[in-house]
């Protein structure tokens, strides 16, 4: 029953990143910005033929072959670990509904719908959507949940 829950989180996850895509395509040019947050926060139509931060435009080969790779492995330690831990299975969801995300636009437009933009003080972050909020949270979560198994062990060693 887990399994469902992850993969419905997942599936909502994709969803929720391709209906603000559709809805920023649709109503926005491309470069439009509108202000949410002044210095700050801003909603702004991009598009990336790359990866993060703009990395290796125009690649989409790689990008099919890596995302199928890394979806069927996250669908494997989704079904694994899932079922034993939802620190392992909320966090594989977030990645896979990303990954699907992001995938879907390349599959279908040659590029990425990007429009998140944040200023952190004078810095523009690179502009993102929400497929790309789900896999850095999904990772975030996975790295801090494998770094305190591992201290646990560690503690564990050395008390016992």
């Amino acid at each position: 029953m887990k399994k469902l829950l992850y993969y419905g989180l997942a599936l909502l996850t994709m969803a929720v990143d391709q209906i603000t895509k559709w809805f920023v395509a649709r109503s926005m040019d491309i470069a439009e910005s509108i202000e949410i947050i002044p210095g700050f926060f801003y909603l702004t139509s991009h598009r990336n033929a790359g990866a993060a931060f703009g990395m290796l435009q125009n690649q989409m080969w790689l990008f099919y072959i890596v995302t199928v790779i890394v979806a069927a492995a996250i669908v494997y330690y989704l079904n694994k670990y899932g079922k034993h831990s939802k620190w392992y299975g909320i966090p594989l969801a977030l990645i896979l509904g990303g990954a699907l995300g992001n995938f879907i636009d390349r599959l279908l437009f040659g590029e990425v719908v990007d429009f998140l933009n944040v200023y952190i003080f004078s810095y523009n972050y690179p502009i993102f959507n929400v497929a790309d909020s789900a896999l850095v949270i999904g990772v975030l979560i996975l790295v801090l949940k494998m770094a305190a198994e591992e201290w646990k062990e560690k503690r564990n060693k050395t008390n016992g």
